[in-house]
């Protein structure tokens, strides 16, 4: 397993399941040589990655105000500004550039006036994760060196490729919605969100072909934006990984 990397993928508040897996990493003394993730992911693998603890990263998603992560800034492309949640990762991270990451770091975006994608493996850190997690139709696009970017869903989920491409030997990946079943929307946040994940699911399981392991928990039970079932989340998150991780350490062993 040397030189393993580690891909995070999105998926709202079911993000509060990477704490989970993290866990289950740190109890197996798994080693991660990089780490790469996408729109919740990015957040996620940012915190890990400049050193915070399985630990400290929980506490964080249990005291995150998950609706605070935005404010209202009406514009021709959105009608929310995530710059909040830019704020909380300088809060927790200070101003940091991506290459200070104790861990290589990868975040994905993706450019809305081209469709491609935008790797950022330097640059502020909270640029890079307000960019990656900032859903079209919902948030005004980051404008970064003239680019309009938004969510990184819209070109890969699950970002294994950054791993693949700086080098990883073996790369564990993390869908949240490989086995995700969705359920009728109470609001209009939920009929979004439900309708723009849900066409990511086939696109990103060719995307994770490319994992030597991927976990996929069964979030189902769970929706997008309650944040109260944050500690079920992490639990279940957990449950699901660390057999599946014990299995392939003993495997390699």
């Amino acid at each position: 397993m040397n030189k393993t990397g580690l891909a995070l993928g999105g998926g709202a508040v079911l993000g509060a399941a990477h704490v989970g897996v993290l866990r289950a990493l740190t109890e197996l003394e798994i080693p991660i040589s990089m780490v790469s993730g996408t729109s919740i992911g990015a957040f996620i693998a940012a915190l890990y990655a400049f050193g915070k603890s399985w630990k400290e990263i929980r506490d964080i998603a249990f005291d995150l105000d998950w609706f605070d992560l935005s404010g209202l800034s009406l514009s021709q492309y959105g009608i929310l500004s995530n710059k909040k949640f830019g704020g909380i990762v300088k809060e927790l991270l200070g101003q940091k550039d991506i290459r200070d990451a104790l861990i290589p770091l990868s975040m994905v975006a993706t450019d809305i006036g081209t469709g491609k994608k935008v790797v950022f493996t330097a640059g502020a850190v909270d640029v890079a994760v307000m960019a990656s997690s900032c859903i079209p139709g919902f948030f005004r696009p980051v404008d970064h060196s003239g680019a309009l970017l938004v969510d990184g869903m819209l070109v890969e989920n699950v970002p294994v490729s950054p791993l693949v491409e700086s080098g990883a030997k073996s790369v564990i990946s993390v869908d949240l919605l490989a086995c995700h079943v969705f359920k009728k929307p109470d609001n209009i946040i939920g009929v979004l969100l439900n309708a723009f994940y849900s066409t990511l699911t086939n696109t990103t399981a060719i995307q994770t072909e490319d994992a030597d392991l991927c976990i996929s928990p069964n979030l189902s039970k769970f929706n997008l934006i309650d944040i109260g079932q944050i500690p079920d989340l992490v639990e279940a998150g957990y449950q699901a990984a660390f057999p599946v991780l014990k299995e392939w350490v003993d495997a390699d062993r």
